[in-house]
């Protein structure tokens, strides 16, 4: 009798079942995976999606008749569930004082008209922008003015506002080894209400995460990163807002110096990259000093990311 034969429905599918078992080790302890080529921040960005590869090791599994790796899959099945369950439910509206838009709209999006009508259709009270080009700032200020008249820009950032800005100042986020003529930081106050506080809001867009064959580089983010927690960490606002595109997940270990200081609520999965199909969530809006209810991605735009926004109480 050949060894396929002498088979079983527990013998089989080994293989699939041991993968199953090291994916739900792997979202369960993902905190202790190794930083080295960028390890720790690839698996802490596609988090929630090593249950889709899950499913897919349960299907081979299934094909195998592998009872093995059907009940090896309750583990990765029940780790992502304890996870992530919460994501899956609809959040509440609550109510807010304050809306905040952020969006890379691209520097390639030439639909201007398209990019803020689904900016303006938020209500915002502060709109901030990555990738504007310098060449399109009037045509944004232009398509803004009639509700946010009050603008400051630096480099291919820029804050659009329905409230006076004031003390604009950039921010030097550049990682090693880059020239000055990359400018992607800016930070400004803004005083929304008579009787509410000062907020400094700082509109950021962080170098790129690139994946090669030695792995994910995050090298020059990282170091970007460093550098933007120094100056929240010297920032003695009343409030202060974070908006723009971090290139990482809420999740990413590189990303905590950041998100000690400054908040963002989870409860939703909120993707926002590749517009066409979202699998992960980089663009942003933090904030301390002041609530944020809600976070959420907006519609397409001409651009490669979704628009998100932030809703936001005062405390």
């Amino acid at each position: 009798m050949s060894a396929e034969r002498r088979s079983t429905l527990w013998s089989r599918g080994t293989v699939c079942a041991i993968l199953l078992l090291a994916t739900g080790a792997a979202m369960l302890l993902h905190a202790h995976l190794p930083s080295a080529l960028g390890i720790g921040s690839l698996v802490e960005t596609f988090l929630p999606w090593l249950g889709a590869v899950a499913v897919l090791l349960l299907l081979v599994g299934l094909a195998r008749r592998s009872a093995t790796a059907v009940v090896a899959f309750i583990v990765p099945a029940a780790v992502w569930g304890w996870m992530f369950h919460t994501k899956l439910s609809d959040v509440p509206a609550s109510p807010h004082d304050l809306v905040v838009v952020q969006h890379n709209v691209g520097d390639t999006n030439t639909d201007i008209t398209r990019t803020t009508r689904e900016l303006l259709a938020a209500s915002p009270d502060i709109v901030t922008l990555d990738e504007v080009v310098p060449e399109r700032v009037d045509d944004y200020s232009r398509a803004l003015r009639d509700v946010l008249p009050y603008q400051e820009t630096y480099g291919t950032v820029g804050v659009w506002s329905a409230h006076p800005l004031q003390n604009a100042t950039p921010l030097d986020l550049r990682p090693a080894g880059v020239d000055a003529s990359w400018r992607r930081g800016l930070r400004v106050e803004t005083k929304p209400t008579e009787d509410g506080p000062v907020v400094a809001v700082y509109a950021v867009h962080l170098p790129s995460a690139r994946l090669g064959v030695r792995g994910l580089d995050v090298t020059a983010r990282n170091g970007s990163i460093d550098l933007l927690a120094e100056a929240l960490e010297a920032d003695d606002a009343d409030a202060v807002i974070v908006s723009g595109d971090l290139n990482a997940d809420a999740g990413d270990r590189a990303l905590r110096s950041v998100t000690s200081q400054v908040t963002e609520p989870q409860d939703r999965f909120g993707f926002t990259f590749p517009a066409a199909l979202p699998v992960v969530r980089i663009d942003h809006v933090f904030a301390r000093g002041v609530e944020i209810v809600d976070v959420r991605p907006l519609g397409r735009t001409g651009s490669d990311h979704l628009p998100v926004v932030a809703l936001l109480r005062w405390q």
